[in-house]
Formats: C-alpha cells, structure tokens, sequence
C-alpha cells in the first residue's frame, strides 16, 4: 500500500516540476513512510510514497523502471506469484521479488489488457517510453483510490484529494450535487464525482490513457453480469463458495510483514478470523475491537469472546474510545477522510487502526464487502420479496415475509410494513428507488431539484439488480473509501478478502435463496463456514453493522461544538430549515440525527 501522484504538464520548468511534485507527496506522506521516490523526464513526472510490504528491500522502490516503461503503483496484486511464473515459461526475466515488476512485464505482454490477468487491488500510473502515454487503472471495486485533474493538455494524478491541491489545476469549487447525494444518501462518492468541481475520480474497473494532450480514453474493463445463473445443487454450490472463500485467505496473508485483522463479532470479520484461527495457528495473529460501554451502546465483546475461545491462536486488543479521545482525534479524522464523515462510525474505524497501528500492523484483514453482494443488510428482504411477487410468486413471498417476523420476533404492524415496501421494490426499478430515498429530505437540496445520478441498469432478478447497486454505487464504494483513508491515516494496508472478483463474480451467479432463505441472510456464507464459524456466529439473527454512538452522544458532549457553526455559510442550502432542524436537536428531538450530524460534519469540512 503507498501513496502516488505525478503529472504529466509541458508549461512547468524543470525546476518547478520537480518541486510540484515534492508538495504532491509530502501531502500523502502518511500513505507510505519507508521510501519515497520520484522520476521526471521532461512534462512526465511520476511520485511514490511507498509502504513496504511485498519485496521489503530498495528493489521494490518505485518509481520503478522496466525498459522504457515506469510505474507507480498503489495496491497488491494478490496473484504475483501465479502470473509471475506463467510470465516466466514465455521467457520473461525478473530482477525483483515484488508483485509491482510483474504488473510491468504483463504489461509487456498484454499491453492495457494486463489488468484482466490480476487478483488484487490496485491504482497505478504507468508511463509508457515507447507508445509515450500515461496507462491509469483502477481495480475492480475501486478498494484503491484515483482522482484526477485535466485542463488544457495538462493531466495531474493522486491517491487522495490532498494530493492534488497544490496543483495549478485545483479550484476549491465544492460540487454541490455530490453534497446533495451526501446529505440525502450518505454517499461519498459517485461515478467519477468528488466533492469538487473538475476532481475526478477514475471510477472502479476502469483503464485510463492520456496521450498527447488529448481527451483521455477511459474505458470500462470488467463488469457483473447479474444474469448469469451456475448449475449447482446445493451442497455443490456450499462447497465451492468455501474452496474459494479459503483460496481468497490464502492470497490475503501473502505478506513479508505481519498480518492482523479487524473483529467485531459479527459474521464477516468472525468468518475472516476463524479460517485464519484454524489454518494459521501455528503462530499468533492479533485482533482489533472497538467498543462502547453504556446504556444503550453496542458492545460486541461477547460475540468476539465465542470465536476468541474456538481458536486460541487468536490474540485480541480491545480500545474503547473517551470523550478526550473523541473530541482530540475527530478533526484530524475528518482532515484525513478527504469528505464529510456520513456518519460517526468512520471515527469508530478511525480508533481501530490507530489500535492496530500501536500494535505494530502493518496490513490488516476487514470484512468489507459480503453485506452487498450476499444479501446482508435487512432491506435486502423488500427485494427478495417483491421480486416474488412480481414474479406472481405470492406464496413464496408471504412464506418468506413469515420467516423473517419469525427470526426477527416482529409483530403485525412491521410485518405489515414489509409487505407494503416489498411490493413498492416489486414495481419499481433501483432508480426509482433511489430516487424516492433521495427526496426524503427535500428541504435540504440545493436550489437545483434535478436527481443528480443515473444508475446502471442492470438485468437478473430484483435482489441481484439490488445488490449490484450495493456493490457498485451506493453502500460499498462509501465504505472502501473510508477504509482506504482511515488505514492510511496510520500506515496500514487494509485488504479485503471477500472482494476477490471471482468469490464475487459466483455469488452473483447463484439462485436468490443462496443467499436470503427463510429469515436468514447471507445464507451461503452460514452453510459454507459451517465448523469454521463458532455455531453462536454462524446463527445470529440480528445485524448491527458497525453502530457506534455519534449522531447522538457524541453531538450532545464531546463534540457538540460543532452544533454552534455558521451553518448560513452553506449557501446553496436552505438556511432557514437547516437553522430550525439543527436548533430542534438541540432541544432533544433526534428524529433527524442523522441529518443533523451530516450538516454539522459538512459544515466543519468546508472550513
């Protein structure tokens, strides 16, 4: 994991590129603080930040040079070693142990279509000496971030936001529809959007060429199709799940510094700490918990202590943050997300990786990703259910509506509740979805109504379009770029093992009760991991996701300054309701606390 920037820019001197790019890095610097490297050759200057964890000797350095090419590069291709010896039987040599040289000798022999050949994460720039253009990717799922600048011929790169500020490029110019689908949505970014007019992000699975000034190409190089259904009978489709749920581990712990992994309790991390517990015990691997002690709070030490007492080779670090802690940290969080916090459980996972990082972890395992594509988050059953129906499936629909009050202990008026929404998501398509949870907070908008993003339509059956709109423009992308920022805040590289494309590419690939059935969430996962998973685990009924206390307690004590900023300096919101929303929290109304801690959030962010 490291941190890049470069440029390409023929109007600069060669003096000034070179100090350009020392500001770029030094603005990044927490993304890799054992090397830092740079080329410039002409308009063509390339920066890296780099945090050793493949190849840990100067060899692996970058930027790195093989031939004429050059390449900086963010990320792990967790296949190296597969492709490296396939590279090897056609005659290519190599002269390093990292992953980073063989991205550049697939290039070699693939040209742009290299990244197809890749398991892993990643945002490289690689300049090409002979073809003289700038090749940009980004992975899959965009885990590894890439924001871009373009005017006039001139292109300007970088891991993070802050990374292009001193560009002559930047304009603070806040984009106030990526505002908008914050405060309505809680999403951080969109598409190729960023909180700032002319920022872009290169979106996930995408390639970029910059050749001689002109527009970039920018091209789509790999997508879900949600269509596709496998043949498998049950146990056949369990038993390959896990195969290649293990095979994911397995290319996750590949790592010349110690691994540890984040555990919270809950399913994901529990299935992640349970396979490492059993096929990695012969030598010690650290956890990370944050919790809250309180009335009301959510503590999942309990939960933690279940898998905790199945593998002893796990070795657990709790941290419970203070109000001191929480009030002296939450600025420089914030500073370091690049975006207004959606919502406090980043500050959460701000503490974890300050934990890790005091324990001396260098890459750390988290289960993001499984809630989107298996079906894990509750309203994924309005989908489930109104596909039913849509599918004149009433039966099936009312049996699994039974089931879920069943598992959930839910009464009449809820279940009541669920049959009305499953039939809206019956009728309506994603977009229409969206957009109706958008208008929510209406008041709040800019002065322009306009729905400021379009989805992409995709085919299958309603809970897989769902889940494609999950895992590709709403919840996940959110979370990959708060864990991107939080890791790197501490010089941590976080992988993400359930998002190895294939595990995912399968998953999409299965029948609708793979994975919700009966009440049950994440179906697959549950049988697959059975023996693995402590049985307490594996049959939880709730969900909690990371719930932390911010939107309220924390708005209410350690950081309740925040309530008292000039929110009228938001002047493309309406003053007057977001004055009477915030002063009516104040007075102890938290039906819109959630709002209430976007606003004040936002406010803090634009300074």
């Amino acid at each position: 994991m490291c941190g890049i920037a470069g440029f390409i820019d023929a109007s600069l001197k060669h003096a000034e590129r070179g100090e350009l790019l020392e500001k770029m890095l030094q603005a990044i610097a927490h993304r890799g603080p054992d090397a830092r490297g740079k080329h410039v050759d002409g308009p063509v200057a390339l920066g890296h930040n780099r945090l050793s964890i493949i190849d840990l000797s100067a060899d692996g350095n970058q930027p790195m040079q093989r031939g004429r090419n050059y390449i900086v590069y963010n990320g792990e291709v967790y296949n190296y070693r597969e492709l490296r010896k396939s590279l090897e039987t056609e005659g290519y040599a190599f002269s390093t142990q990292s992953d980073t040289e063989v991205i550049l000798a697939a290039y070699e022999r693939y040209g742009t279509d290299c990244v197809q050949h890749f398991v892993g994460m990643w945002a490289f720039a690689l300049w090409d000496g002979e073809q003289q253009h700038l090749f940009c990717s980004r992975d899959r799922f965009g885990i590894k971030p890439f924001y871009y600048l373009l005017q006039g011929g001139r292109f300007y790169f970088g891991s993070e936001y802050k990374a292009l500020f001193p560009s002559p490029l930047f304009r603070p110019a806040i984009n106030e529809a990526m505002v908008a689908m914050g405060l309505q949505l809680g999403w951080n970014t969109w598409n190729d959007a960023s909180y700032y007019s002319g920022l872009h992000a290169l979106p996930a699975a995408h390639n970029l060429v910059f050749k001689d000034g002109a527009e970039p190409e920018i091209t789509r190089y790999w997508d879900i199709d949600s269509e596709k259904q496998i043949q498998l009978n049950w146990q056949e489709a369990c038993e390959h799940f896990r195969s290649m749920f293990l095979e994911s581990i397995s290319l996750h712990m590949r790592s010349d510094v110690e691994v540890g992994g984040c555990l919270s309790g809950g399913l994901d991390s529990s299935a992640i700490a349970g396979v490492i517990g059993r096929d990695y015990s012969h030598s010690r691997f650290k956890t990370f918990t944050v919790y809250y002690e309180g009335e009301g709070e959510v503590d999942e030490r309990p939960w933690v202590s279940k898998v905790l007492g199945s593998y002893p080779s796990l070795e657990p670090y709790y941290y419970t943050p203070t109000d001191a802690d929480i009030q002296n940290s939450f600025e420089r969080a914030l500073w370091h997300a690049d975006v207004p916090l959606a919502g406090s459980s980043p500050v959460s996972q701000y503490f974890v990786m300050q934990l890790a990082a005091s324990q001396g972890i260098k890459v750390l395992l988290d289960g993001q990703g499984s809630d989107e594509f298996l079906g894990g988050y509750m309203h994924s059953f309005y989908r489930l259910i109104g596909g039913a129906f849509r599918n004149l499936k009433a039966g099936q629909a009312l049996s699994e509506i039974s089931a879920h009050a069943a598992r959930q202990d839910f009464g009449m008026k809820k279940q009541a509740d669920i049959l009305l929404k499953s039939l809206l998501a019956g009728v309506k398509s994603e977009q229409d979805l969206y957009e109706l949870e958008y208008r929510k907070y209406l008041p709040f908008l800019p002065k322009s109504d306009l729905i400021p993003f379009h989805l992409r339509e995709k085919q299958g059956s309603r809970l897989n379009q769902f889940l494609y709109q999950l895992s590709f423009a709403s919840s996940l992308p959110t979370l990959l770029q708060f864990e991107d920022r939080n890791s790197m805040a501490f010089s941590i590289e976080s992988r993400v093992p359930f998002l190895d494309h294939r595990l995912v590419e399968f998953a999409f690939s299965l029948p609708d009760e793979a994975k919700i059935h009966q009440g049950a969430t994440k179906r697959i996962l549950r049988e697959s991991l059975r023996g693995i998973l402590p049985e307490a685990i594996a049959g939880r009924k709730d969900k909690k996701g990371f719930v932390t206390p911010g939107e309220v307690k924390w708005l209410r004590g350690p950081l309740a300054h925040l309530l008292e900023q000039d929110f009228s300096q938001i002047d493309f919101l309406r003053p007057d309701t977001m004055k009477s929303v915030v002063e009516d929290f104040k007075k102890g109304d938290n039906r819109h606390a959630n709002l209430v801690w976007r606003l004040a959030v936002l406010r803090k962010w634009m300074g």
